[in-house]
């Protein structure tokens, strides 16, 4: 595995025609996108984000807010961008990769040739939060009945201690972010969510449509929140029929 601070690469494609980055949740690490790296097409490279506070960045501080650690990501993407890229963020990824994407471009960086925006309300619909500031007990609770965290796991001390503060930072980051975006975006945006998501609804969801001029489209997911740990080639696949040009169809 070829690994940097802010990007993991599981399988290393220096021929890949597309890098396909990939931004997790709240509390989330590259961990969660791995098994997509096998399910992928050799001319796809997986560029997996893994930001301060979690796996080998672990006694990094995290950053004061969103716009910082974009700035960062930002720093150890743009060296990557001298082929096609797309970005698939999850929840608080996509807002996460919505930021990246203007930021490099306002850099005069290539925009990407698609954004999915996974899990996550367009921003116009953004609404802050007071997650981050529940105690211990009472967030786990809310990881449990989110789906995408062991419970089993966050019933140990020792591993609860190690996981709780990327979350609680992460979470202060986006139910404190009050920027939004000024500019539209040049590539399509998909928006994919799951039925049985409670986080959002599908005009939520739907609103993407307002921050691009180069085309929306909504796909729905069996399962909630963290639809796509459940399906990750039923995802995948959605994923590249998107990326194919129309001679590839």
């Amino acid at each position: 595995m070829t690994t940097t601070r802010w990007l993991r690469r599981p399988q290393p494609r220096p021929a890949a025609a597309l890098r396909l980055l990939c931004l997790p949740h709240a509390g989330g690490s590259a961990g969660l996108y791995r098994p997509w790296a096998a399910l992928l097409p050799p001319d796809v490279e997986l560029l997996a984000a893994c930001p301060p506070g979690r796996a080998d960045r672990l006694h990094e501080p995290l950053p004061d807010d969103l716009p910082t650690l974009v700035a960062g990501l930002a720093a150890a993407v743009a060296p990557l961008l001298d082929r096609p890229w797309a970005v698939f963020g999850h929840s608080m990824g996509a807002t996460v990769g919505h930021e990246l994407i203007l930021h490099l471009m306002r850099r005069g960086h290539r925009p990407p040739v698609h954004l999915f925006a996974s899990a996550r309300e367009a921003p116009q619909f953004h609404h802050g939060g007071t997650v981050h500031l529940l105690d211990d007990d009472a967030l786990c609770a809310e990881l449990t009945r989110l789906g995408g965290t062991n419970a089993d796991l966050l019933a140990i001390p020792e591993l609860r201690a190690l996981a709780l503060p990327a979350v609680r930072g992460d979470y202060r980051l986006i139910e404190t972010y009050t920027n939004l975006p000024r500019a539209q975006l040049p590539c399509p945006v998909a928006a994919f969510i799951g039925t049985d998501d409670h986080e959002l609804t599908p005009e939520e969801a739907a609103g993407w449509a307002d921050w691009t001029d180069a085309g929306f489209e909504l796909q729905s997911f069996p399962g909630g929140h963290f639809y796509l740990s459940d399906q990750p080639a039923a995802v995948i696949s959605a994923v590249l029929d998107r990326l194919r040009t129309p001679a590839d169809r």
